[in-house]
């Protein structure tokens, strides 16, 4: 076995979720009280409305070391904030054009949907998720920026 192979095989992404606080975060919620399991790489950040998220968030999380994002929120018709999530929809669909430009794959990436009475859908997202990225290995970061 060569190093670079072990190297790979212990391997572990970091995921960042940034999840809407009525639909997402409640799925996630509900996941655990349910006791499913699912990965523990992800690391939540609670917002009130997926449509709060700025790609900029984004980027910023794989310049602190994330091997993949995701951004959940409400089904399409559903949001709290009426629009939110179809703004989320817009931007993610901009900057997953723009991903591959700066460097990261498109599939590092994801955006769900999510109810808060959803739990086995969230729990299997993460699953999907860390599988996938695990399967991209890990994230070669771009130089970092000067402070």
């Amino acid at each position: 076995m060569l190093i670079g192979d072990r190297k790979q095989q212990s391997y572990e992404p970091r995921i960042v979720a940034f999840l809407c606080n009525w639909c997402a975060y409640a799925g996630a919620d509900l996941a655990g009280t349910q006791r499913l399991s699912y990965p523990p790489n992800v690391r939540v950040i609670r917002l009130m409305c997926s449509g709060r998220v700025d790609p900029g968030f984004i980027i910023e999380a794989f310049l602190e070391g994330a091997d993949g994002v995701i951004v959940a929120g409400c089904h399409p018709g559903e949001c709290h904030y009426e629009h939110g999530n179809r703004l989320a929809e817009r931007r993610m669909t901009t900057l997953q054009h723009l991903l591959g430009f700066i460097g990261i794959e498109q599939a590092r990436v994801r955006l769900a949907w999510v109810s808060a009475a959803e739990g086995r859908k969230f729990a299997q997202l993460i699953e999907t998720t860390v599988e996938e990225v695990r399967a991209l290995g890990p994230f070669q970061q771009f130089p970092r920026r000067a402070p």
